[in-house]
């Protein structure tokens, strides 16, 4: 189990990273070869991230976290795929996708989408994660999946370098309860009392 946490939290920081430093110098050198090769497998890298925060939130995790993680990795393949096939593909050759493509891709930007607000959501009532980065990842991750095609200008840069330090908060996250897997497991036993004391308060 461990070794999921680590491997997500290395994968998560090394996509987050993937993200924010082309993000950013894109504000200034605008889409090149160089930044659309690495954005374009930073999807990949934050799949091993997704499976570690979920697991490290599953003493926690309820039902909408459950569910939201699984929506998540559905549409996180599909848009990493899109992502991979625009950036490493496509852009170097210099096509645009026909009609019927740009259709399929924007329905798996919206799948993702969904499954970012959904994940999120189910990782703020678990409350394992900080929630700075858990708001982030709720609220940014979907307009920056949204305005993927958009031209670059710092505003999309911007949200480039704010999604991907989301990530590297998450993997350092992730990486402290790898390290004392006893101190998060106690963390979220407390939690779980305190509701369940809450609980059993409200019901008397």
């Amino acid at each position: 189990m461990s070794f999921l946490l680590r491997f997500g939290a290395v994968c998560g920081a090394l996509s987050g990273l993937f993200i924010a430093v082309p993000g950013a110098l894109e504000a200034f050198t605008g889409e090149t070869l160089a930044t659309s090769l690495v954005i374009g497998v930073s999807p990949a890298l934050a799949l091993p991230l997704l499976t570690a925060l979920h697991l490290a939130q599953r003493h926690a995790a309820g039902h909408l976290a459950t569910s939201g993680y699984a929506v998540n990795v559905v549409g996180l393949g599909l848009f990493g795929a899109a992502a991979y096939a625009l950036n490493v593909v496509l852009f170097p050759l210099g096509v645009t996708p026909a009609a019927p493509t740009r259709v399929v891709l924007l329905a798996s930007a919206v799948v993702f989408a969904v499954g970012c607000v959904w994940f999120a959501a189910g990782m703020l009532r678990a409350g394992v994660h900080p929630r700075v980065p858990v708001w982030i990842y709720l609220v940014a991750l979907p307009v920056f999946t949204l305005a993927a095609r958009l031209p670059d200008t710092p505003l999309t840069s911007a949200l480039h370098v704010l999604v991907g330090g989301a990530l590297v908060w998450l993997a350092v996250s992730v990486n402290a309860k790898a390290v004392y897997p006893k101190a998060a497991t106690s963390s979220s036993g407390t939690a779980a009392a305190n509701s369940s004391s809450v609980a059993t308060s409200a019901g008397s």
